[in-house]
């Protein structure tokens, strides 16, 4: 199956995974205009009102990269929808994200058709994030145009399947679009998804590190300085496992060794989780790779640069 049109021309193949708290317009742009998908979640636009202007400031500076940048133009940006009961702004963001015309949204911890369907009503794409090969078959059942198999490894909300068995046992049945989550931060990674079976890499906790991240000084140092035996997986923050940076566990008070487990029907994704996510800060087991806080652009740079160079080495051993 081609790839959706919107998803045909990125200069990299990397979808830009949507940080909460984290990911904000600035970010979104410097990821668009280096040529990969940049994205955000709605959540993070607060009060809700203020994704308005978050989306009218995102399309407008990206029309005006491409009219300076005919040539080559800015790639396309996604919305990430949390699809959960406890989202109560899920109608009135949809709204929104349909008066701009989003050309991506990443649906997140539900499967719904009807959101599918307003989304294809506008021209958009709909790319849904799993865990499982049993959550994908559901999406894709319900509408969704390709899917985002989050593997072990992966920051904030992650699975446990190996990225081999999951991306395996989905394109058994599946040849839509496919993007990869779990520990990718390289450009060798990158390539190595491809491999798999993977349209896409999408890169999250890398991206942390960047100036224009809206994270705090001490957590883009932590990215840096840490590297994969810092990150817990745990359910206690909020009702879903997810990875998470030790030393911010620590420092909240908790032994990140001994964490109990959070009840399942107390998820929230409000105000209360928006805290404890700035408190508790999540990342993947990727960040070994990440070196130095920097522009976005430049990351980008480095993931093309060592991208070609991973390339190159196995068409000589080939």
């Amino acid at each position: 199956m081609p790839l959706p049109r919107v998803l045909q021309h990125l200069r990299l193949p990397i979808i830009g995974a949507p940080l909460f708290i984290i990911s904000n317009p600035r970010l979104v742009v410097e990821q668009c205009k280096a040529g990969i998908v940049g994205a955000m979640p709605a959540l993070n636009a607060r009060p809700a009102e203020q994704l308005d202007e978050w989306l009218a400031e995102i399309t407008e500076t990206l029309a005006a990269y491409d009219r300076a940048n005919p040539d080559q133009p800015a790639a396309p940006f996604a919305i990430n929808q949390i699809v959960h009961k406890s989202n109560d702004r899920l109608e009135h963001d949809m709204q929104v994200c349909a008066k701009y015309k989003v050309p991506i949204i990443i649906s997140s911890l539900g499967a719904r058709t009807d959101i599918n369907d307003a989304v294809h009503g506008w021209g958009g794409v709909v790319l849904h994030d799993i865990i499982n090969n049993f959550f994908a078959r559901k999406a894709i059942e319900k509408g969704a145009d390709g899917l985002i198999a989050v593997a072990a490894g992966a920051g904030g909300h992650a699975g446990v399947k190996s990225p081999f068995a999951l991306v395996q046992e989905i394109r058994e049945w599946f040849d839509g679009p496919l993007a990869l989550s779990g520990a990718i931060a390289t450009g060798g990674a990158v390539l190595a998804a491809q491999a798999m079976g993977a349209d896409f890499a999408y890169i999250g906790s890398a991206f942390i590190a960047t100036d224009e991240a809206r994270a705090s000084e001490a957590y883009k140092q932590a990215i840096v300085e840490c590297n994969s035996d810092d990150i817990v997986y745990s359910s206690l923050f909020t009702g879903v496992h997810g990875n998470y940076l030790k030393p911010s566990i620590r420092a909240a008070g908790l032994d990140p060794d001994n964490l109990p487990e959070s009840d399942p029907s107390k998820m929230n994704f409000g105000g209360d989780a928006k805290k404890a996510w700035k408190d508790i800060w999540g990342c993947g087991q990727g960040i070994g790779a990440v070196h130095g806080v920097g522009p976005a652009a430049e990351m980008v740079a480095r993931l093309r640069a060592e991208y070609t160079a991973a390339r190159e080495r196995l068409a000589l051993r080939g």
